[in-house]
């Protein structure tokens, strides 16, 4: 079964962050939230709190396929503080295991230097932060092991190639006729 780690910070996106564990767990994928604080329960940029699977300490990130990082501020400054995670990132970029960011989340892809000689998207005006990457305006984007995405209402889309990616285009598309998506 494949596994993927969504990291929450405070501040996240909530639609960006949940709408990725939903659908994902729709199409059988283990999917574990991962607060990068040292509480479990997360205040979304919107005052939504959510309480996370495992703390960023406790997270067995081994055996996981995927890492994802939801946007929103100042969530995404809180995940791009957090050497920890970076560090992760740059072993998952690495060993090309894959990786998805989400609106402002890119920019930490970018940072890192993850996004070099590919295709990304990002929330508008985070685009200079997408260093060393073709950055292209389609709403969500796969190059390679990186998926990026534009924003919340990109959401679902984004997520639906993030399932394209873990467990195929069949799955993907019984997911999106089951969720009456027709974007």
């Amino acid at each position: 079964m494949r596994k993927v780690c969504v990291f929450l910070a405070d501040g996240f996106e909530e639609i960006e962050g949940l709408t990725v564990v939903d659908i994902l767990r729709r199409a059988g994928i283990e999917t574990v939230t991962v607060s990068i604080t040292e509480e479990k329960e997360i205040h979304g940029a919107h005052g939504i709190i959510v309480k996370a699977d495992r703390l960023f300490e406790e997270a067995d990130t081994e055996d996981a396929d995927m890492l994802v990082l939801p946007g929103g501020m100042p969530g995404t400054l809180n995940l791009k503080a957090h050497e920890g995670l970076k560090k992760l990132l740059l072993s998952f970029d690495r060993q090309k295991k894959y990786i998805g960011a989400i609106c402002a989340a890119p920019s930490i892809l970018g940072e890192l230097g993850i996004l070099n000689g590919k295709k990304a998207c990002c929330y508008p005006s985070f685009e200079e932060q997408l260093k060393g990457s073709e950055v292209v305006w389609e709403p969500a984007v796969t190059d390679g092991h990186i998926t990026t995405g534009r924003g919340m209402g990109t959401a679902i889309l984004f997520t639906l190639k993030l399932t394209e990616v873990l467990a195929g285009a069949e799955t993907a598309a019984e997911v999106k006729k089951a969720i009456l998506y027709e974007g």
